[in-house]
């Protein structure tokens, strides 16, 4: 046993903390109290609802306002929030509670779940990170509780309120709307829309960069990672609402009856869910093959380091670019906002991005394989969303085959911890090599 604790990296612990969790939410959904039939779930679907949840998804295989009790959905509320801001973050809480010290190696795994580079301070970020998280959460959940109220009771409101601003301020998706329909019916209303385009995009940039814009007015300093994080996001968002509002402008489906605002609310909706949301205001299935193209590269890129937020990251997206510019331009430096790129980032970057693209291609072909019957496109934006922990659908989901449903709960794991942190938890330590093989030259292009 002791052997085994000290084998145990930051690595392998979080990855077995979220196995952990998502069992034991698994085993509570399939409790009889879990569900509104009094029958519970069957273990699969269960464990599928449970990592989704925990991995701040949002694919379901049942709906969750229509099959779920207040237990159950209250189940899938803690596995959001404790998903979303990671097992270490509470439990750290509750060590300073009790007054327990924060050991280095307690230390160093919030570092790897947070992705921040020092350990310095940590504890402190983790006490700022709650903070942020009930204020914004609170906000939220009052704006749309009041919004709610005009067209449920009051109780339900908030209720419903809460239960929404939690879910997406942790890019989780999940709602209580019923019949699969996500926030469509409040398409073009500007208080849900922008309230939880708000949400999502908080949750989305890292609680690193958050923390830094809240010191701004003592510190006087931005770090290159925040520059990169919001100057990346503002691009994509803003470049991907506008591309939206002209793939979808004359969908009668989609935007087309819309008024201008609702048609601009809807783009910027779109525009910014895939960033790992998963809640949607258009019909996914009716999205032309444009929108739909561009859904999956958003999905694919994802949210900030170190953020409730899946996929690639914005950070990895935006290196690889500048890197391919600097090459396009014969430089032999990488620069971003006046600072060189070193050797190592651009390989983790090139690493990331490649491990992600093998893994949508691998659950693509096997998805293709397993659930016969439907057009390319499904499978593979299923299989993007999956990895991102996105939760988007084009209602392929709930008609998953058993394994395929496996092959999804897999994708959402390694999608939330990330190709590398999975990689690093099975692996042995690294070992510097007693010799340097001579160099060699590949013609590449």
């Amino acid at each position: 046993m002791k052997n085994f604790k000290e084998n145990l990296n930051p690595s392998k612990i979080l990855v077995l903390g979220f196995a952990i969790l998502i069992l034991i939410g698994a085993f509570l959904l399939t409790l009889p109290i879990a569900t509104e039939d009094g029958k519970g779930l069957t273990f699969l679907d269960a464990l599928f609802t449970a990592t989704s949840a925990t991995c701040v998804t949002g694919l379901v295989v049942v709906d969750t306002g229509d099959t779920f009790s207040m237990f159950g959905e209250l189940v899938i509320l803690s596995l959001i929030q404790i998903g979303g801001l990671g097992f270490m973050t509470f439990a750290t809480f509750l060590f300073t509670l009790i007054g327990k010290k924060i050991t280095l190696k307690e230390r160093i795994i919030l570092k790897e779940a947070f992705n921040a580079t020092s350990t310095n301070d940590i504890a402190k970020l983790v006490k700022k990170i709650l903070i942020f998280t009930v204020i914004a959460e609170s906000i939220g959940g009052i704006i749309l509780s009041i919004r709610f109220s005009f067209d449920m009771p009051i109780g339900q409101a908030i209720y419903f309120g809460f239960f929404h601003s939690i879910s997406n301020f942790n890019n989780a998706g999940f709602d209580l709307m019923g019949e699969f329909r996500s926030l469509t019916d409040y398409v073009d209303d500007p208080f849900v829309v922008l309230t939880v385009c708000f949400l999502i995009i908080l949750g989305g940039l890292g609680f690193i960069v958050i923390n830094e814009i809240n010191d701004f007015r003592e510190t006087h300093k931005i770090s290159l990672h925040t520059k990169v994080v919001l100057s990346t996001t503002i691009t994509l968002i803003v470049g991907a609402s506008i591309l939206i509002f002209l793939f979808e402008y004359g969908n009668d489906k989609t935007l087309g009856p819309l008024s201008s605002t609702g048609k601009a609310l809807g783009a910027l909706f779109h525009s910014v869910t895939p960033r790992t949301a998963g809640a949607n205001t258009l019909p996914m299935a009716d999205l032309t093959h444009a929108t739909l193209f561009l859904t999956i590269f958003l999905m694919f890129i994802g949210g900030g380091s170190g953020s409730t937020a899946g996929g690639i990251k914005v950070t990895t997206f935006a290196v690889l670019m500048a890197t391919a510019i600097s090459q396009l331009k014969g430089k032999e430096d990488v620069v971003l906002f006046k600072r060189r790129i070193v050797l190592e980032s651009i390989l983790k970057a090139l690493t990331v991005a490649m491990s992600g693209i093998m893994i949508v291609i691998i659950v693509t072909f096997i998805l293709s394989i397993t659930e016969q019957g439907h057009d390319f496109i499904l499978y593979l934006f299923e299989a993007t969303s999956a990895f991102g922990t996105v939760g988007l659908s084009m209602g392929l989901t709930p008609e998953l085959s058993p394994i395929g449903r496996i092959i999804i709960i897999l994708t959402m794991f390694v999608g939330r911890l990330g190709p590398l942190t999975l990689g690093f938890a099975i692996s042995k330590r690294r070992k510097k090599e007693a010799f340097r093989y001579p160099k060699g030259n590949i013609m590449i292009g």
